[in-house]
């Protein structure tokens, strides 16, 4: 039995608690999906049954829809996709990811919030249930407008973003009622992730299915309430307050909300000597920064990373007298440049980056976040690029630190990571005990060129 148990939670309705202490690091309950959909965007890449990424999937030869791993992953999705897959063979094209999920959805309990819905939002609802009734077989027996209405209230509001196996990307959503119950706090004491399960195995016995995982990110009280945050925390307490409303239909009263707790650090301005930037000059370089966000959003899409680049550097030199380590608009830019550097093979100054990022994220985040143990992984992996291996290794093992606590040891990316640490230890002993021998051999692997040492030519491989 899962140590939760529902309970009355005031205003907020339903809640989770615990009935025994919990652990840093626990998971406190799996849960398998009752049902979930790839977005729209990335169906032809990414497996429709475990949710991994795949350069070459396989496709269903049925509705010619449905993207898999491989034969055993289509068998395990065949009970979910055999009610969509007959549907979407004789209408000859398929539903949105809305539609589809409404097809495989029966949730009566769960809050639909129509009434509080806005008359956009109410007008695209109405798409949706007609893009329903497109695909609804007409043999079947027929259904109500307002309880499909209710399913789409509830997956607009109790979906949950999945991401893909390596945490890099939300590729799918996904509705699972035990953790609709959770309920939200800024500052949570748990996190959500998806273990994509595992179909390798010959004998079918060891399959285990796609679920998600509620871990503990400290230690939990018994009689505690359980709690996850449904939005970044890298928002001023007034915008997290605003979208929460907007999407979850409730007023956010968390002690970081209604205190406001971090937002003089996300709002920092540049304090030398005593000496503080004017309104006027802190209101002028926001709007550059808001400007030049969209400017660099433009670039990126069109894939002019060298503009992103160029934008950066002069944003950059804006924001540096100005804002202090922890604004977010000056974190943003600096997420941008390094990612943007990085992948053009700008190491050097992309680790320069990163690790301003990093320190400002400390600052800011839980110290369990996923979201800070993916950036300073992000950032160890950079820095390693870059030949700053002591750097790299000491990011590495941080991100282990936090990464073990809110994924587990078998997640696809704690293996990563724990290959990382287990090389960067490695070269980090090469590098102490002799510098100039680790340098050389990393040039030599990087230029797959014969490397010189002490007299002999060895041949080293990239």
């Amino acid at each position: 039995m899962d140590p939760v148990e529902v309970f009355a939670a005031g205003e907020k309705g339903r809640g989770l608690r615990v009935t025994k202490e919990i652990s840093t690091g626990d998971v406190v309950f799996a849960e398998a999906s009752f049902a979930a959909v790839v977005f729209d965007s990335l169906s032809l890449q990414v497996c429709h049954s475990c949710f991994r990424r795949q350069a070459n999937p396989h496709r269903c030869a049925q509705c010619k829809f449905a993207y898999y791993c491989d034969r055993t992953c289509q068998r395990a999705a065949w009970d979910e996709h055999k009610q969509e897959c007959s549907a979407i063979k004789n209408i000859g094209k398929a539903p949105n990811e809305n539609a589809q999920m409404a097809h495989l959805t029966t949730l009566d309990l769960l809050e639909d919030h129509l009434s509080k819905m806005s008359p956009e939002d109410l007008k695209e609802l109405k798409v949706d249930v007609q893009h329903f009734y497109n695909y609804w077989p007409k043999k079947s027996k027929p259904v109500g407008e307002d309880y499909v209405s209710h399913l789409f209230g509830v997956i607009n509001c109790n979906g949950f973003t999945l991401s893909d196996q390596r945490g890099f990307q939300a590729v799918g959503v996904g509705l699972f009622p035990n953790l609709c119950l959770v309920n939200h706090d800024c500052w949570p004491n748990c996190t959500v992730i998806l273990n994509p399960g595992n179909q390798a195995a010959l004998d079918a016995s060891f399959h285990s299915k796609r679920r998600i995982e509620l871990r503990a990110l400290g230690e939990i009280s018994e009689g505690e309430e359980l709690t996850v945050s449904y939005v970044d925390f890298l928002i001023v307490s007034k915008e997290r307050q605003r979208l929460l409303k907007q999407q979850y239909y409730f007023d956010c009263k968390c002690e970081h909300c209604t205190s406001g707790m971090k937002d003089d650090l996300m709002t920092a301005v540049r304090d030398t000597d005593g000496h503080k930037p004017s309104a006027d000059v802190v209101k002028a370089v926001t709007d550059f920064s808001l400007q030049a966000l969209v400017k660099i959003e433009e670039a990126r899409t069109e894939g002019n990373f060298h503009e992103v680049v160029k934008i950066c550097r002069e944003c950059l030199e804006k924001q540096d007298p100005v804002f202090g380590d922890t604004s977010l608009h000056l974190l943003r830019v600096l997420s941008t440049a390094s990612e943007v550097l990085s992948f053009l093979q700008q190491f050097t100054e992309a680790a320069g980056y990163a690790k301003r990022m990093v320190d400002g994220y400390t600052k800011l985040y839980h110290p369990n976040n996923a979201q800070l143990g993916m950036a300073i992984m992000r950032a160890g992996v950079t820095h390693w690029h870059a030949g700053l291996i002591e750097a790299a290794h000491r990011l590495i093992c941080s991100a282990y630190a936090i990464l073990i606590i809110t994924h587990g040891a078998h997640h696809p990316i704690t293996k990563d990571l724990e290959v990382m640490r287990t090389q960067t230890e490695m070269e980090l002993c090469l590098f102490k005990q002799n510098e100039l021998v680790y340098r050389s051999m990393r040039e030599a692997v990087l230029s797959d060129k014969p490397m010189m040492l002490a007299g002999e030519q060895i041949k080293t491989t990239s």
